[in-house]
């Protein structure tokens, strides 16, 4: 079983498809009919989940969904928002800050708490705004910093836990994601999702002795 938030669009609906292809998944995002027409495209079982990630009984409720422990879970879920940080609304800096920061840290705890003695790996997925300041994108940074540093301290408290937790930071694809965040872009020469999806996918292999803990996805 394999457990992909966020994937009602973008790259979360690019790996569903990907996997989909060859394991039972389910797939999990807050609008019903988009998750409905991603899963009639997965040829595998796939099981869809409306969730508000921002809520823990409902991540928990999620969890209790699935008919076997997950030997994947790709965190996919968040969002947007752009613009010079004194025209930026408080009320769209906290919807923000709730879709990547809290929203990760309720989906990584509950995997922790549940999983933590088990083989199961959990793919964080943030961006390349995790790494670099960008102007204009001062509280997107801000929340994927804050997203980083709940990943390596995780980390170390999983030291001896057979659980593995990846980092994973794509540059810009050419989603939905930016018409919904504020800021123009010329997507043009960005990836497609499917791109992306298919270089996590064959970086997340792994042997018996090694795996890719962090992995940036530039673009061209």
């Amino acid at each position: 079983m394999i457990l992909i938030t966020g994937a009602s669009s973008g790259l979360g609906a690019a790996l569903a498809k990907q996997y989909g292809k060859e394991s039972p998944i389910c797939i999990s995002g807050r609008n019903s009919e988009r998750l409905q027409l991603v899963a009639t495209e997965v040829c595998q079982s796939c099981q869809t989940q409306v969730t508000d990630l921002c809520d823990a009984d409902a991540v928990a409720a999620l969890f209790d969904s699935l008919a076997t422990s997950p030997s994947l879970i790709i965190h996919s879920a968040g969002s947007g928002y752009f613009g010079p940080i004194e025209t930026q609304s408080p009320q769209a800096i906290q919807q923000l800050l709730n879709n990547n920061v809290t929203s990760a840290i309720f989906l990584l705890r509950e995997a922790v708490k549940r999983y933590k003695d088990q083989c199961v790996t959990v793919v964080i997925v943030m961006s390349t705004a995790a790494l670099t300041a960008k102007a204009e994108e001062s509280t997107y940074c801000a929340a994927k910093w804050a997203v980083k540093g709940l990943v390596e301290s995780v980390r170390l408290e999983l030291k001896n836990s057979p659980m593995k937790l990846i980092a994973v930071y794509p540059g810009g694809m050419a989603t939905d994601f930016w018409p919904t965040s504020g800021k123009s872009a010329n997507t043009a020469s960005f990836m497609t999702a499917d791109e992306a999806a298919s270089m996590l996918k064959q970086a997340l292999q792994s042997t018996e002795h090694g795996y890719i803990s962090d992995l940036t996805i530039a673009r061209g």
